[in-house]
């Protein structure tokens, strides 16, 4: 178990072995939660934007899934791989 100090500007260190363990980097992002009263820290990565996102087959795929989600019929995928195939076609 490690303790640290939370610094002026609410600033909090990782200790090293678990930010090596996480393999985390200078400048990656985290989602911060508060689960049962205390913080969880989970590594993020961002995506850029994409034009498909606007498009007018990236707004019917995106609505599909929205639907798909309401309803419970929404699919699950091993990989982003396999994900994409499947809004290809």
């Amino acid at each position: 178990m490690s303790i640290v100090k939370i610094m002026q500007r609410r600033q909090v260190v990782i200790p090293k072995e678990l930010f090596d363990s996480l393999d985390l980097n200078v400048g990656d992002y985290l989602e911060v939660k508060l689960n049962d009263g205390k913080l969880e820290y989970v590594p993020k990565q961002l995506v850029d934007r994409d034009g498909w996102y606007a498009s007018p087959q990236g707004k019917k795929a995106i609505a599909k899934a929205l639907r798909e989600i309401k309803t419970e019929k929404g699919k699950e995928f091993d990989t982003v791989e396999e994900l994409i195939a499947d809004l290809d076609s």
